[in-house]
């Protein structure tokens, strides 16, 4: 295989990026903090610090970081039996995968919570490898998760297309050199993605896969 597939995991292969807006949201809530869920769903994608930065301010009191953190992970594991795949990820994946395409997963999620989506995704046959938060000292927008991706599959930028949903995560592939592919089922709007670096935008897993042969993931 001489080709990497990079794919970011909430809102991209599993339609979870609002069970994150929820868990977030209740978070802050418990702690006093007042933030409009517009304004959690468009952190969504970012590491957890980086998140709170970009809701409460980087001169916040830090203290209360690690509760706020683990709140929301206790919150969101209760979904964990009944995360959501995207409709035709696991095909996209397989396809991808025959065609020559080394997959690699490339999430925000902590090491805890990819099990649990890959077992959503049900696609573990065609998933190469796999990079989490807890791999980087840096994450999205940072290019450093889309540079630890190329080299578990030890392809250089110019051979790799990252698909995602988010702004960070265009930010992230463009940064690295990568290709960057846009997703509109985690709910940004084209035109976000395409001003953050995508080189082209579809619907959702099923419509990429539809389209796949005049995608830049068709290109032989």
């Amino acid at each position: 295989m001489d080709r990497a597939a990079l794919f970011d995991v909430d809102g991209t292969l599993t339609d979870t990026n609002y069970l994150h807006v929820v868990a977030w949201w209740e978070a802050l809530r418990q702690a006093g903090h007042q933030v409009p869920m517009h304004s959690v769903h468009r952190s969504i994608g970012l590491p957890g610090e980086d998140l709170l930065d970009h809701l409460l301010g980087g001169d916040r009191d830090h203290a209360q970081d690690d509760r706020l953190s683990a709140a929301h992970d206790t919150l969101y594991a209760t979904w964990f039996d009944r995360l959501p795949a995207l409709a035709s990820v696991a095909d996209l994946l397989r396809t991808l995968a025959r065609s020559g395409w080394l997959v690699v997963l490339v999430t925000s999620a902590k090491d805890s919570e990819l099990s649990a989506l890959r077992r959503a995704i049900d696609a573990d046959d065609a998933i190469a490898a796999t990079s989490t938060s807890d791999d980087v000292e840096e994450g999205k927008p940072a290019p450093e998760p889309v540079r630890h991706a190329l080299r578990l599959a030890q392809m250089p930028p110019e051979r790799a297309v990252f698909v995602g949903d988010t702004v960070w995560d265009m930010q992230a592939a463009t940064r690295a050199g990568v290709t960057a592919v846009g997703l509109l089922c985690g709910g940004i709007p084209r035109a976000e993605l395409e001003e953050a670096g995508a080189a082209a935008v579809y619907r959702d897993p099923a419509d990429l896969l539809a389209h796949l042969g005049d995608s830049p993931l068709g290109a032989a």
